[in-house]
């Protein structure tokens, strides 16, 4: 008897994805749980929170308080520690790295049940990091031992900016981690903020030249690919840690701001469809496996950012609702993949 065997041609189920927000609401209160729970509400699942570094050796009061409450944050939700500081403070030097990676592994054990930790932030951007390739090189060496030293299944991951030529500076860095002999991964995947050019493109827009985008992930993985081949980094993975659709401010709302805007800006209704397709188009990347919403609430200076899924006031924008049902679609890997984002 012959037996038939049917062969499915539509395309696997994508991995679910983590959806979460950059916010660091929770470090300021005396109730992160609460924070967390209007977080989960709107179906995110984890959090990016900002460790600032202003060259110190460990975390300071104000600091170990801070990281207090993101470990209780941390025992209902994904939390994601990004430890950095800006250009001045960036840590070249040797003795500079030791120390820096001596006080990220200081905050990741005041915070013990955090999913994951980003070395430094932007490190293609001049605004952050005021070093080449080799030496962001040997800052993820030395984090890498020291973080998992303290917790051996923390997610360490780099960061780099869609602007800023984020091939050329991961070329580089894998051509100096290739160079170093170096027998121990680097990260445990790779962070990258796929902000578009402007808010007002499409989700899933193209470029050409320094640029990478969302739209522009075969890029990103041929470059980790060509970068990394041959060397003991193991994953590939990507998380997008940060992305985000600027919204103009309504004329009801302009007493909760101050300042001019000072970029291109979209309606709350098109950032909503913007938002929702830049997290079905994520869920549809192979190798990407989390997503971050930049931020949860607009920030009050127009020359920041306005890309929250609430205003002021706190507020939901049309964005919010698209969030939850994109953030939750995604989560049970239940996108639908092949058609427009």
């Amino acid at each position: 008897m012959g037996v038939a065997v049917w062969l499915s041609t539509r395309p696997p189920a994508p991995p679910r994805l983590l959806v979460g927000v950059d916010d660091d609401t929770l470090k300021w209160t005396t109730n992160p749980l609460g924070v967390v729970a209007a977080q989960r509400r709107l179906g995110a699942d984890a959090v990016r929170v900002w460790v600032p570094w202003h060259g110190e050796a460990r975390p300071g009061r104000t600091r170990l308080d801070e990281l207090a409450r993101a470990e209780q944050a941390a025992t209902r939700t994904s939390v994601v520690l990004a430890v950095f500081g800006f250009g001045a403070t960036a840590p070249t030097a040797p003795a500079a790295q030791r120390r820096f990676c001596r006080y990220a592994a200081a905050a990741l054990e005041r915070v013990p049940d955090a999913r994951a930790v980003v070395v430094w932030n932007e490190a293609n951007s001049p605004t952050y990091w005021r070093g080449d390739a080799h030496a962001y090189e040997s800052l993820l060496a030395h984090c890498y031992d020291a973080l998992h030293h303290v917790r051996p299944h923390v997610v360490v991951l780099d960061s780099t900016a869609s602007a800023h030529d984020p091939v050329a500076f991961l070329d580089g860095v894998g051509a100096a981690y290739r160079a170093s002999g170096r027998t121990r991964p680097l990260v445990d995947a790779f962070g990258h903020n796929p902000y578009p050019l402007s808010s007002l493109e499409p989700v899933g827009a193209r470029h050409g030249g320094g640029f990478v985008g969302e739209g522009d992930y075969a890029r990103l993985a041929s470059t980790l690919e060509h970068a990394f081949a041959g060397t003991p980094q193991r994953s590939l993975d990507v998380w997008y840690l940060e992305d985000g659709f600027q919204t103009a401010v309504p004329a009801r709302l302009d007493r909760r701001y101050t300042g001019r805007e000072t970029a291109a800006t979209t309606t709350p209704a098109l950032q909503a469809e913007r938002i929702a397709g830049a997290i079905r188009l994520a869920a549809c990347q192979p190798r990407v496996r989390a997503f971050f919403n930049f931020e949860l609430v607009d920030e009050s200076r127009l020359a920041g950012w306005q890309s929250g899924l609430e205003w002021r006031g706190a507020r939901p924008k049309p964005a919010a609702a698209a969030f939850v049902s994109a953030a939750r679609t995604a989560a049970k890997g239940d996108v639908r993949c092949g058609g427009r984002p």
